[in-house]
């Protein structure tokens, strides 16, 4: 049996149980091998004629150097179609991949996870006017394990080697064992697609699927978080205003410190050592040095930075401190509701209840039927007219797609009335 055959014949069959299934076939190498790296205008150009002239879907996948480097930028971008085999650009020498994204315009592009991609694509000039998403099938078709190794195992029986999927891809040149795992992420990436395409055909999901990714690609860039230091790991440690004052002081003065070294900002400086900091409110770089995270190992330059946003908190005037709350325009937290709203945490609970019942119903996951947000949103200032056309249209305010309508209003609408609507 051809290699191609094995892959038609395994896409075929239901996922296997880990108990009796067969064991998955380890899949070592690319195809054709591994390709060169495209790093000039010569050889990128060559890819763009090859791609152009395939057929059929293009997988897409891109590499980042989180954890390592500031920011999310692509350190490497895979592609592989029938006709053009695989590619592997390094958009840092080639950091203009829009002629490329002209000859894909009119292809469907198939990525794993795309919503984690496609904004570091979106920066290299690439992005898919029409996508397969791997990850959001598998969610949709119910399988429990979505990452793109248990997929590929689970659907096709091979086995992926995942082992430097958190390395530094910044890293130049790139060691030979890290650009055959890049490879091989796209290998069989638009047999998987075909395999999930049709479950999700048996399933009569294949139309939700369809609309979830056109959602995706149409979807515009995420506007800037407002607030970002307020996602500081341990911040629900931090009460007082003045606390928080210090986490926004260090965390801006630790970001610009990032940003101009290009690294990871837990690199330069810990979440939990602004947190310590926050709550000790040290008046001296001494002081500061005895706080977990600012050991000896930092300079004294370095330390006395940190210490100058402490003092910025601590000088500001009270009418300057932050206050403490939740995002602008939301509902406040869930635990609140009960003392804040009893009306409004009885429709909540009515509604999740509802929403989970649906979802084990579906076999999918709840945040994959309707999203919490929208949940929260809906159930904390209902419309005033209760009709299921105001409440559907609420829904589809709130970003819900025809699908997710369809399947959740008659629970939603109910659940509001377990209450009398917001004053």
């Amino acid at each position: 049996m051809t290699d191609a055959q094995k892959i038609a014949a395994a896409s075929t069959a239901q996922e296997p149980s880990p108990d009796t299934g067969p064991a998955p076939t380890p899949l070592l190498e690319p195809r054709e091998g591994i390709p060169p790296v495209v790093a000039d205008a010569e050889a990128l150009a060559g890819v763009v004629a090859a791609f152009s002239a395939g057929t059929g879907p293009v997988a897409v996948d891109a590499e980042r150097a989180s954890g390592y480097r500031y920011g999310q930028r692509a350190y490497l971008v895979q592609l592989r179609r029938t006709g053009a085999g695989s590619a592997l650009i390094d958009p840092v020498a080639c950091p203009d991949l829009s002629a490329l994204d002209t000859a894909l315009a009119d292809s469907e592009w198939v990525l794993h996870a795309a919503s984690q991609d496609l904004p570091c694509l979106r920066e290299i000039g690439m992005r898919p006017r029409r996508l397969f998403d791997t990850e959001l099938a598998g969610r949709l078709a119910g399988y429990p394990r979505v990452g793109l190794g248990a997929m590929v195992e689970g659907v096709l029986g091979y086995a992926l080697e995942k082992g430097h999927s958190a390395v530094d891809w910044s890293t130049r040149p790139l060691p030979e064992p890290w650009l055959r795992y890049a490879a091989l992420d796209v290998e069989l990436l638009v047999d998987l697609r075909d395999a999930l395409e049709a479950e999700l055909d048996r399933q009569d999901k294949l139309d939700w699927a369809r609309q979830e990714f056109e959602a995706l690609a149409l979807a515009p860039p995420a506007p800037p978080r407002k607030d970002p230091w307020r996602r500081t790991s341990g911040m629900h440690k931090v009460r007082r205003r003045r606390q928080m004052a210090v986490v926004r002081e260090l965390w801006q003065a630790r970001d610009e410190v990032a940003r101009r070294r290009d690294v990871s900002p837990g690199k330069v400086l810990t979440d939990a050592a602004i947190v310590e900091a926050a709550l000790g409110l040290p008046d001296s770089v001494r002081a500061l040095t005895a706080l977990p995270g600012f050991g000896h190992r930092m300079g004294r330059r370095q330390l006395e930075e940190w210490q100058a946003a402490v003092d910025r908190a601590r000088a500001l005037p009270d009418s300057e401190l932050p206050q403490p709350g939740q995002a602008p325009g939301g509902p406040p937290p869930p635990r609140s509701w009960a003392e804040k709203d009893p009306a409004a945490a009885a429709r909540l609970a009515a509604a999740r209840a509802a929403v989970t019942a649906q979802a084990e119903l579906l076999r999918l996951p709840q945040e994959n039927l309707i999203t919490p947000d929208t949940v929260r949103r809906l159930c904390w200032e209902p419309p005033a007219d209760l009709s299921a056309e105001a409440v559907a249209d609420a829904l589809r305010g709130y970003g819900a797609r025809a699908w997710q309508v369809e399947q959740t209003l008659p629970l939603l609408a109910t659940a509001l009335a377990a209450a009398p609507p917001a004053e």
